[in-house]
């Protein structure tokens, strides 16, 4: 069965069941805000083609993954998810199971983060376009951004780095690394086709800075036993504070001003272009040792050490955190984190962005954003 054989209003009543009964099949959708928080809002785009395909992603993956794309910005920026909305773009020839399986994909992700669709719009087009766009809530005074980094600050990457594209190289080449086991080969595929956004890092680096009360539970609805959303929690608010008629600050309180030392970003478009964009913006350089940089063990056995590290620093889609903070502060979350998180490098004064070597065998490089992907 094919979308143009149901039309838009029966397409719309299908991915209804996709979403809370009790928030969507109005203009919009409310929901309640706490006070003295601030509103983080992320929208993503996919285009069949360009982010997705059939031959390297089937829709339940390309939906887990323009999720995933969405959480990791919220978690980049230190706010807990709250709801996504979801424009979909098909030609009227889509097969209706392939969108239902893309919506499947989508919220297996989201409601590992107690996050549900509140609405959306859908369209026809020669060719499948997403958009998602995700509110999350970060307490107004501890907001991630890029641009608070400071010289003398650690730079720490939450995991390991490269193993999307090494993922993405076995399901375009299926020749490639005939030397792996099935366990790791399925490993490296699933780190493309199924990446986890680090929310789980959010507490820890709370705890670290002394904001345990940073993390709350989430306003969205969340998960019954049986998995399914149970919305008899109240999560629509008509006004008052807090709610709809709360207005938007730039700063102070409701805004974006933070106070904690730490900046980041995540790492969705390559650790490299992580730590160039924090520096930019925070007007730091960095040195980055390429000997700390953590690789799947693997590597070694499937490629040369100059395609790990490239693979590592320009890949792209690993969707780990990628933090500027205090020395000591940097060594208790690596710590505390483990499974691959690692410092890879230290801020500097000077605004160039160094790739060194400590063990001495490579030369200095300078780390540029002309080697990951760029749309244009």
């Amino acid at each position: 069965m094919q979308v143009k054989d149901i039309g838009e209003q029966g397409l719309l009543r299908i991915l209804q069941k996709f979403c809370p009964a009790e928030i969507v099949g109005d203009d919009c959708a409310v929901m309640a805000a706490n006070l003295n928080q601030s509103l983080a809002i992320t929208t993503d785009m996919l285009v069949d083609g360009v982010h997705f395909s059939d031959r390297t992603t089937g829709p339940y993956y390309a939906g887990w993954r323009a999720a995933a794309a969405n959480l990791s910005d919220l978690a980049a920026m230190g706010a807990r998810p709250l709801a996504v909305t979801v424009a979909l773009a098909v030609a009227a020839d889509t097969a209706v199971e392939w969108v239902e399986e893309f919506y499947r994909g989508m919220t297996a992700c989201l409601q590992e983060y107690d996050t549900p669709i509140v609405g959306g719009d859908v369209v026809r087009s020669p060719v499948v376009t997403v958009a998602i766009t995700a509110f999350g809530q970060v307490e107004c005074d501890r907001t991630i951004s890029r641009s608070n980094a400071r010289s003398g600050w650690a730079i720490v990457a939450t995991g390991v780095h490269g193993a999307s594209r090494a993922g993405l190289e076995l399901l375009l080449n299926p020749e490639f690394g005939q030397n792996l086991t099935e366990v790791d080969r399925a490993s490296l595929i699933l780190a493309h086709q199924c990446p986890k956004p680090r929310l789980d890092v959010l507490p820890v680096v709370w705890e670290i800075l002394g904001c345990e009360g940073a993390m709350e539970p989430p306003l969205s609805p969340p998960l019954s036993k049986g998995g399914k959303q149970d919305f008899n929690s109240p999560p629509l608010s008509k006004g008052g504070p807090g709610g709809v008629n709360s207005p938007i600050a730039k700063g102070g309180p409701g805004g974006v001003q933070s106070s904690i030392a730490i900046a980041g970003m995540d790492s969705s478009d390559g650790l490299a272009d992580a730590i160039i964009q924090i520096c930019r913006a925070s007007g730091v350089g960095a040195k980055v040792d390429r000997t700390k940089i953590p690789i799947p063990d693997i590597f070694s056995e499937i490629v040369s050490p100059e395609k790990a590290l490239d693979w590592a620093l320009y890949g792209g889609e690993d969707f780990e955190l990628v933090l500027f903070l205090p020395i000591a502060n940097a060594k208790l979350l690596v710590e505390k984190i483990g499974d691959g998180a690692a410092i890879v490098g230290t801020a500097t004064e000077s605004t160039d962005i160094w790739l060194t070597d400590s063990s001495g065998i490579d030369r200095d490089t300078v780390l540029k954003l002309d080697r990951g992907f760029q749309h244009f």
